[in-house]
């Protein structure tokens, strides 16, 4: 078999690459309703090898949104219940004692794979969410002093209740720094919903993709191909300078008592690219930039306690910075 092709048939052509990407949608929304820009979320964050936070309530799709993609990318995907008797070791897995050998071997956790849905982040301790820590920024787990490598790729989509804060533990701001991008799922629209109900009158079952017609439409042959593409995408001195002032201008906001860092700037300008190559081209435009503006900042920002009480928002803060920074010609 060519290296360049997957065990489905998938080529690292970037053209076919991004076909097979743009199919995603489509694919998907045989399972999910009116979640296009999740979905392309999604997809952004695994071209850019990030981590996605998705915010909404109960109801939403949140876990069948990543069981489709995992299936449509024809990727592993574990989830994993965060409560608040979680232990680390059940995320990244533990040393276990064989008393045929006698000897102690590692079991892995559900930690090891491609997509891992971390559910109800917030409802599990600090020492828990900091588990995944490592496994997000280094991308391999130490146990009893050992490094172990993830799988290849590797995404944690988490996701957070916004209207239910009794028996939670808030994300530190170091931890919501680590995530690419916070999406955030919203209620559907009336006819969405009506779809959806179709759907299930219909004989829909969420636990069952195969029946629901999703299949494998990409695979890690066109993601590799795909990031070595968006890695090829242009960026002028000029957006460069345009993503640095929109960071600068939050940390300079009334509204706000921390701005977004350096890390957040190079998040933003990452996405930004992987959006300009999905969307065809191989350099990056200002509305690039500010396409990518909300989700990839959104959580990188912390409100003035007197501003919250007023109503503003980390959204409308941003968009108020993206209406006033002037936009590079």
């Amino acid at each position: 078999m060519d290296p360049t092709t997957d065990n489905a048939g998938h080529t690292g052509d970037p053209g076919a690459a991004r076909a097979s990407l743009e199919a995603l949608r489509a694919e998907i929304a045989k399972a999910v309703v009116g979640q296009d820009p999740a979905v392309t979320g999604l997809v952004v964050a695994l071209l850019c090898r990030g981590h996605v936070l998705l915010e909404g309530v109960p109801g939403v799709a949140k876990t069948l949104l990543v069981r489709a993609l995992a299936s449509a990318l024809e990727l592993d995907t574990k989830r994993v219940q965060f409560t608040p008797d979680l232990m680390p070791s059940d995320v990244t897995g533990s040393l276990v004692y064989d008393a045929r050998t006698a000897e102690f071997s590692f079991q892995p956790g559900p930690v090891f794979t491609h997509l891992l849905l971390a559910d109800e982040i917030n409802r599990t301790p600090p020492k828990t969410q900091s588990s995944l820590l490592e496994a997000m920024e280094e991308r391999q787990v130490t146990v009893d002093g050992t490094p172990r490598p993830l799988p290849e790729p590797f995404l944690v989509a988490a996701t957070q209740n916004p209207v239910e804060y009794e028996g939670t533990y808030p994300l530190p701001e170091a931890q919501l720094d680590r995530f690419l991008l916070k999406l955030t799922i919203p209620l559907p629209s009336r006819q969405d919903e009506i779809d959806v109900l179709t759907r299930h009158a219909g004989g829909f079952d969420p636990r069952d993709l195969r029946a629901a017609g999703v299949r494998p439409v990409a695979g890690p042959a066109d993601l590799e191909a795909a990031r070595a593409a968006v890695a090829k995408t242009t960026v002028s001195p000029e957006i460069t300078g345009y993503v640095v002032d929109i960071c600068r201008a939050t940390r300079e906001s009334p509204s706000l008592t921390l701005g977004v860092s350096p890390r957040g700037a190079t998040a933003l300008l990452a996405t930004a690219r992987a959006w300009a190559w999905l969307t065809g081209r191989d350099y990056v435009i200002p509305d690039d930039v500010k396409a990518l503006a909300l989700p990839t900042l959104r959580h990188r920002v912390q409100l003035r306690p007197e501003a919250e009480m007023e109503g503003v928002t980390a959204d409308s803060v941003i968009n108020a910075i993206l209406a006033h920074v002037p936009v590079p010609r």
